[in-house]
């Protein structure tokens, strides 16, 4: 009895739907035919797209490199003593013949007397010695002495002489002990780390007591392929202009000028080092830091250029997708020269003021219509 009364109700519930949905239904089904199946097909399909330029385009040879200061010193001391003064701070720039360090002068100062009062000494008995030898010339000449005694007179003379010469050499060795107690800044830098602090004994030569970077001017040392080095070496010259910026992106690149071409190629690398120096007035650059370093060799004057970004690269070789007046995409052939940041230079297949596409490539093929999007100024072609 309870399975027939299932049956019905079952019954009921399906009959109950079928008169709901089916307007639903139909309302779809015409809603599908409706739709045009060759629109459909022939829909133009959105890509981005910028023109092909015709500019000068410098020729750079692109490397990493590694700031470095165009001259260190490591500052230590010529004579031992207490330090006294230290007149600068850690990180100072400083002047060159800036003082930097007090060495307690006092034992170098009496040194210098006691050798000064020896030379005075000495000069006296050469005073009298070079007397006693005019004095026996003339009486040698009279017989009233003996030559061997005139001969003693003046080798007295001379070894009183010698003597004195001796004292000055003293004097002057300890006048310049008493100056190496004063330490002075060699170079115009910046100063690193505080090695040893005021009240330290400091001992003669071997201890630094601080490091000082020249970093204005600046260099930048890095390597570029031997296979570039033809080139290099065309146009290589005092004005040869280089850029550098940090690897991060972050700040203004430096302009620079080449200053130093390596004597020989590294076999272990192929590369050949070269180095750049830079003014870095504003201090941008720091030694240490690593860079990335453009070399510009020439300008090439009126070349074809695209972004990079409309470049593809398949198994039948490098294509761009340009755009006619109807709106269709044609895949084109071109021959890429070399590339320069963000622009590829065409050596053959385009010409300027034709359309190319930057951005859709992979949804369009040869003959696709095309809606065309401006593009955006991040995208278009950059010197």
């Amino acid at each position: 009895m309870m399975d027939i009364v299932f049956a019905r109700v079952t019954k009921r519930a399906a009959a109950s739907w079928r008169r709901a949905f089916a307007p639903v239904a139909v309302l779809a089904i015409v809603a599908a035919g409706c739709k045009d199946p060759k629109k459909s097909a022939t829909a133009a399909i959105p890509v981005t797209v910028t023109r092909v330029e015709q500019r000068d385009v410098p020729y750079e040879v692109q490397a990493t490199g590694t700031i470095e200061p165009l001259q260190t010193v490591a500052i230590s001391a010529q004579v031992g003593g207490i330090l006294t003064h230290v007149d600068f701070k850690e990180g100072d720039e400083v002047r060159r013949g800036q003082l930097l360090f007090q060495i307690d002068p006092r034992p170098f100062q009496a040194a210098l007397q006691q050798a000064q009062a020896g030379l005075a000494k000495d000069r006296a008995q050469l005073s009298t010695a070079l007397q006693d030898e005019q004095r026996f010339a003339q009486l040698v000449k009279s017989d009233y002495v003996t030559q061997q005694q005139y001969d003693q007179a003046k080798a007295n003379a001379a070894s009183a002489q010698a003597t004195v010469e001796a004292d000055q050499a003293m004097v002057e060795t300890a006048q310049l002990n008493l100056e190496y107690c004063t330490i002075r800044s060699p170079i115009s830098g910046r100063a690193g780390a505080l090695l040893l602090k005021q009240g330290n004994l400091v001992h003669a030569a071997g201890q630094t007591l601080v490091v000082i970077n020249q970093i204005r001017p600046i260099l930048a040392r890095f390597a570029v392929s031997a296979v570039a080095l033809p080139r290099i070496r065309q146009y290589a010259s005092d004005s040869l202009s280089a850029v550098a910026q940090p690897t991060n992106g972050n700040g203004v690149p430096s302009r620079g000028t080449l200053s130093f071409l390596d004597n020989a190629v590294d076999t272990t690398t192929g590369t050949i080092m070269m180095k750049a120096r830079f003014s870095n007035t504003d201090g941008a650059l720091w030694p240490g830091e690593f860079v990335n370093v453009a070399l510009e060799l020439f300008v090439e004057k009126k070349a074809i250029v695209v972004p990079s970004a409309a470049v593809m690269q398949s198994q039948n070789g490098t294509s761009v997708f340009t755009i006619d007046a109807n709106g269709t995409a044609m895949q084109r052939p071109v021959v890429i020269e070399r590339t320069a940041g963000d622009l590829s230079i065409i050596e053959k297949g385009l010409t300027a003021g034709e359309t190319v596409v930057t951005d859709g490539q992979l949804r369009i093929a040869d003959g696709t219509k095309v809606q065309i999007h401006a593009a955006p100024t991040g995208d278009q072609p950059r010197s």
